[in-house]
């Protein structure tokens, strides 16, 4: 049996600011590490069998304070990476619905549909972490990974049999941990987009973003 826990990544100032990141590699804000600690005080003692992260600054950090504190290995995986936000990158929310009205709102009412311009599509995404998810059923014991929202959530979609088009069904905060146990003839819901571990400390974000 596996227990397969996803993790979000630390907050930004492009998350607090509400901007696009993409791939942009922004670092954890001082409420992020904060948000990171508290993730590392929340695994410490657990038998962690794989850790892994994606590639860019934040979501490595991330679990690099979670590896560090418990004495893991951390390995970097690339299917990881965060969706390529392509022209959207870089600019806030704000800019995004003026620029790209017509865009932004098919994002926000069917997003399966959706290629960012110059960037990803959910179906890419999904194409990234189909392979992954199938590999991690071979490792007994528990498996973390430190992602991203837009990664997390079509994860999540998957492995609950669900198309992408339930992509804001689904909320992951940052630093919330989902945790499912999966085995070779069923994937089952544990819990969901738990932040328990945090404090109200820890800052206010804008809602799934």
């Amino acid at each position: 049996m596996t227990r397969l826990v996803l993790v979000r990544h630390g907050e930004t100032e492009w998350n607090s600011d509400a901007v696009y990141r993409g791939r942009a590699n922004v670092e954890l804000s001082a409420a992020g590490k904060h948000q990171a600690e508290a993730l590392a005080h929340r695994f410490a003692g657990r038998d962690i069998a794989f850790l892994g992260a994606g590639p860019l600054t934040r979501a490595r950090d991330t679990a690099r304070v979670i590896a560090e504190s418990n004495g893991i290995e951390l390995h970097i995986v690339g299917e990881l990476n965060d969706l390529d936000c392509g022209e959207w990158q870089g600019l806030s929310d704000v800019q995004v619905k003026e620029r790209y009205p017509e865009l932004r709102w098919q994002w926000h009412t069917a997003p399966q549909t959706v290629t960012l311009p110059g960037g990803e599509s959910l179906s890419d995404v999904e194409s990234r972490v189909v392979d992954l998810l199938r590999r991690i059923r071979d490792i007994e014991g528990t498996v973390l990974l430190v992602s991203h929202r837009v990664v997390l959530k079509v994860m999540v979609c998957k492995l609950l049999g669900l198309d992408n088009s339930h992509f804001w069904d689904i909320r992951v905060d940052l630093a919330g941990t989902t945790e499912f146990d999966c085995s070779a003839s069923r994937t089952v819901l544990v819990r969901h987009n738990d932040v328990s571990h945090l404090s109200q400390a820890n800052g206010a974000v804008p809602p799934d973003f």
